[in-house]
């Protein structure tokens, strides 16, 4: 399998994901409030979370890259992904992250973010990246702004509710000083 590297901010380590991550990881797919705005919005109970778990894995040792486990330095905690996605019928690279519920609105998807976009501008030479949004998702919303998204479009992607894509211009240094 690909190398996956582990990339360190001020108060996070982004590592690969592990069985040693499945339970809190499966945890939290099965909660609704975390899968509200991602696929079709519904929980996933733990045998379609190992198999997302896998997944996420996979893309690393087909695309080089892919999402990364989410761990506190100070405790080793695992409080969620964030990482890059391009699967098959995806519009383009995708910057992706999902915080548990108690972890949320602390910075942490910003942090991670930040980490992230550095790794693909300089690590992977991308040369566009997008989020996709969906409406009303107002916490990724202003996670996507924080990074420097710039809104592009609005669309439907395979069959779901709308979503705002935004475009991460290359360059971080302004937004993310602390990644």
């Amino acid at each position: 399998m690909s190398d996956i590297p582990i990339l360190e901010t001020k108060r996070l380590r982004l590592t690969a994901l592990t069985d040693r991550h499945f339970d809190d990881y499966a945890a939290m797919l099965a909660d609704p409030a975390s899968t509200r705005w991602i696929g079709d919005g519904q929980p996933l109970d733990r045998s379609n979370a190992w198999r997302s778990l896998a997944m996420l894995l996979g893309h690393w040792q087909l695309r080089g890259y892919g999402m990364w486990a989410l761990e506190l330095k100070s405790t080793g905690e695992f409080i969620g992904r964030a990482g890059l996605m391009y699967p098959e019928g995806w519009p383009e690279l995708e910057l992706g992250w999902m915080l548990k519920p108690e972890y949320r609105h602390h910075g942490y998807a910003t942090e991670a973010g930040c980490a992230v976009l550095e790794f693909a501008w300089r690590k992977l030479r991308a040369r566009r990246i997008i989020s996709m949004v969906r409406i009303g998702n107002e916490a990724s919303d202003r996670v996507a702004e924080r990074l420097g998204g710039e809104h592009i479009e609005d669309m439907d992607f395979y069959g779901c509710h709308n979503h705002v894509f935004a475009y991460y211009p290359p360059t971080i240094e302004s937004r993310c000083a602390y990644a």
